[in-house]
């Protein structure tokens, strides 16, 4: 029996937020899963308490595959007192409390960023007892999933299974396209070429996103990994490029009525 696994794990939902260093009132999202989310989804599943240790899943490398980049989407909001008193300051006095704002501010404005409609493939490699463990929490979570926000749970089954003793390139190679059907339907060819994202000392990326704890008390400070870019074909289930659309029997896809917001 090998001592190291890759554990692949699809992340889909309509909506996914990969925080960057954005804080307050503006926050952003990364193009893809970052490492902090996904190890706190990891986590989250396993039922750690915010303040546990994370030294085990640190080591862990990470691989993320762009299946279906999705569209960003800017969520505004505006927040005031119904009372119409002035909101309070994020700071707080000595005691703990609240400072008010001065001069007094009534409307407080927010922007949050998402991405809607994406569609990731992660591989996480690391000890095949570890990873046997986390594969087991994410079918069986304690907590609840999301994919970078509370207010962002998946859709479908999040774990596709271990790859024994597999390197993270070839394991993302192997594994199937993970698109929507809608998302496919967009492709003729027999191919598809998707971007993707490997955790590696000598990669050409300095990504800083590796989490020393999420405890809010202390709040977190983020590590440095180092990661390489490629490109990596996929069959997409066609057998030629016309062939046929099955249910109408013919090449173009028909009426579709999402075509207009681009899906």
């Amino acid at each position: 029996m090998t001592d190291q696994a890759v554990l692949v794990l699809r992340l889909a939902a309509p909506l996914q937020s990969w925080g960057g260093p954005s804080r307050y009132n503006r926050r952003d999202t990364r193009p893809e899963p970052t490492k902090s989310g996904v190890l706190g989804l990891l986590a989250a599943a396993e039922g750690r308490p915010r303040e546990a240790s994370l030294t085990d899943l640190l080591g862990l490398r990470l691989g993320v595959r762009i299946d279906q980049p999705g569209t960003l989407l800017r969520d505004y909001h505006t927040v005031s007192d119904h009372r119409g008193l002035p909101l309070p300051a994020a700071k707080v006095d000595a005691k703990g409390t609240q400072k008010k704002t001065g001069p007094a501010k009534y409307t407080g404005v927010t922007q949050r960023y998402y991405l809607q409609d994406a569609v990731f493939t992660a591989a996480l490699r690391g000890p095949a007892p570890l990873l046997e463990q986390l594969d087991y929490a994410v079918r069986h979570p304690v907590f609840p999933l999301s994919l970078g926000r509370r207010s962002c749970p998946p859709t479908g089954p999040v774990s596709l299974g271990l790859h024994p003793d597999a390197d993270l390139p070839q394991v993302l190679t192997d594994v199937p396209w993970q698109a929507s059907a809608h998302h496919r339907a967009r492709f003729r060819g027999t191919e598809v070429t998707v971007e993707a994202t490997v955790e590696d000392p000598a990669g050409d990326l300095t990504v800083a996103d590796v989490p020393d704890t999420y405890n809010l008390k202390t709040g977190t400070v983020f590590g440095q990994r180092t990661v390489r870019h490629l490109w990596i074909t996929l069959p997409t289930g066609r057998k030629t490029n016309e062939q046929a659309d099955d249910r109408a029997g013919r090449t173009d896809p028909g009426h579709d009525p999402f075509a207009l917001l681009g899906w």
